[in-house]
């Protein structure tokens, strides 16, 4: 089904960004965009290069991960009156340029989280970083009880549905997956994903993700959450099935 896209911006939180942020947020501002950058109390230039771009500039004193960050950014957009956000990674790994197939497939999908999920190219993927992820997409689909493809990116469409779900008591990593199992379970939401690419090679700073730390507590996280909801078995098989993927065409 087709509908007219919600108003909507561009979210990026970021964090020690200075090497790339200036050109991800120009690529976006390219496409007409507005964009909203949450900075998470960088101790290098990030807030200096973004301040000098015409978009809006949220800072944070110190760090308060990247939950709280996109907790801001969501209630800073909802203020300004927008009914989605698109958010994306500060480091360059997203491309603006996947942007428009995302909001086509929000446009097709109106009560769907959109996902830029990695699809393309996972021989680029490290093989450790692909074991976790395929176990994440298990474990948080079955959460949500729909197959979810690519839990862990951060490129995602979010609709005003998703953005009430602000206040969940959720922090750091662990926000993103809350955000998917809620939508899902208590707003009913589908997700849709839209293939990208893989992006691992090249001058990209170290991921902020603590792989023992963060990804125990996305764990425990979620297998509270499937303990919560119950009707575990059913959760499980429908979780099974093949995720919606969207390929058509861009906007542009």
């Amino acid at each position: 089904m087709n509908t007219a896209i919600p108003r909507w911006c561009v979210l990026i939180p970021c964090l020690n960004e200075e090497a790339a942020i200036h050109s991800v947020v120009e690529s976006v501002l390219a496409l007409g965009a507005p964009v909203i950058v949450i900075d998470d109390g960088s101790d290098d230039r990030t807030a200096e290069i973004v301040a000098t771009l015409p978009v809006t500039l949220l800072s944070h004193e110190r760090r308060c991960g990247k939950g709280e960050a996109l907790r801001h950014g969501f209630r800073e957009a909802m203020k300004l009156g927008y009914d989605a956000v698109l958010t994306m990674d500060g480091d360059g790994q997203h491309l603006a340029e996947d942007i428009p197939r995302i909001v086509a497939a929000a446009a097709q999908y109106p009560r769907h989280i959109v996902i830029g999920a990695r699809l393309l190219d996972k021989d680029q993927q490290p093989k450790g970083r692909r074991r976790a992820n395929a176990v994440a997409d298990w474990g948080i689909s079955w959460a949500c009880a729909q197959p979810v493809a690519d839990t862990q990116s951060g490129q995602r469409w979010y609709p005003r549905a998703a953005l009430e779900l602000v206040d969940l008591p959720a922090e750091n990593f662990v926000f993103e997956a809350a955000i998917l199992i809620a939508a899902s379970r208590e707003k009913k939401l589908g997700v849709v994903s839209v293939p990208i690419a893989s992006r691992y090679h090249g001058s990209f700073r170290p991921s902020h993700l603590k792989p023992v730390h963060d990804v125990t507590r996305i764990t425990t996280y979620t297998i509270g959450r499937v303990v919560h909801y119950g009707n575990i078995v059913a959760s499980y098989r429908r979780s099974r099935k093949a995720p919606t993927l969207f390929e058509g065409s861009s906007t542009r």
